[in-house]
């Protein structure tokens, strides 16, 4: 059973990245803890090294430059991970990363229940909280890549919680919560091992505090 998260960790990663695999391997050990969604955005800005990530999107890095943007600054950088939309750590520093992690807390609960082949999402109402958008971020659980060029040539990694799309599933409403019904098959498709729900507030179009989030693994 689930505890109730108090993180979610987004890692943004590159398969052509030499300092990556520790922070990959620090996902993997997140993934398992019941209190913490783990994702692993895989940024293609490294493809030019000479190995394209496999997993590797545009939107991913969008993502982590809207991160920067939105704290103020112009850097990014792999290996990352950005805690609860508040804080980015370098990945691969194990000791900060489980710093950020304890000392996070996520204040908005969110139920996620299957009945058949509907999954049912519910986040209550809590009016001392700013509105926020309602995400759905699916996810490979595990994949095995043989990395034939770059840094990371003649290595074969393993990679968790791999991020496959976001998309949006509606608002999220302070004074009266939301509730979505999903139909199972379509949102996990044929490959797809799990997802996320990440209610996420925004600053100025850009991405702002995490409030809640749960995981459901096929």
């Amino acid at each position: 059973m689930h505890l109730r998260p108090k993180a979610v960790v987004e890692l943004f990663t590159s398969q052509g990245c030499a300092q990556c695999p520790p922070a990959d391997a620090m996902l993997t050990s997140l993934a398992e803890r019941g209190d913490v969604v783990a994702l692993a955005y895989h940024v293609n800005y490294w493809d030019y090294i000479g190995w394209e990530d496999t997993f590797g999107d545009q939107s991913f890095a969008d993502r982590q430059r809207a991160y920067a943007k939105s704290w103020g600054s112009s850097r990014i950088y792999t290996p990352q991970m950005v805690v609860n939309g508040a804080k980015g750590v370098v990945g691969s520093r194990r000791d900060e990363v489980q710093e950020a992690v304890d000392g996070a807390s996520l204040p908005l609960p969110v139920d996620v229940e299957r009945d058949g082949d509907m999954l049912k999402v519910d986040v209550p109402a809590h009016s001392s909280l700013g509105n926020a958008t309602v995400w759905l971020v699916t996810y490979l659980d595990r994949a095995e890549v043989a990395i034939e060029n770059g840094d990371n040539a003649g290595k074969s990694m393993v990679y968790t919680r791999v991020v496959t799309d976001r998309q949006v599933l509606g608002m999220w409403e302070a004074h009266t919560g939301a509730e979505f019904k999903l139909p199972l098959p379509e949102v996990l498709g044929d490959h797809n091992g799990g997802f996320a729900v990440v209610v996420q507030q925004e600053r100025k179009g850009l991405p702002g505090l995490i409030l809640g989030a749960a995981a459901y693994d096929r």
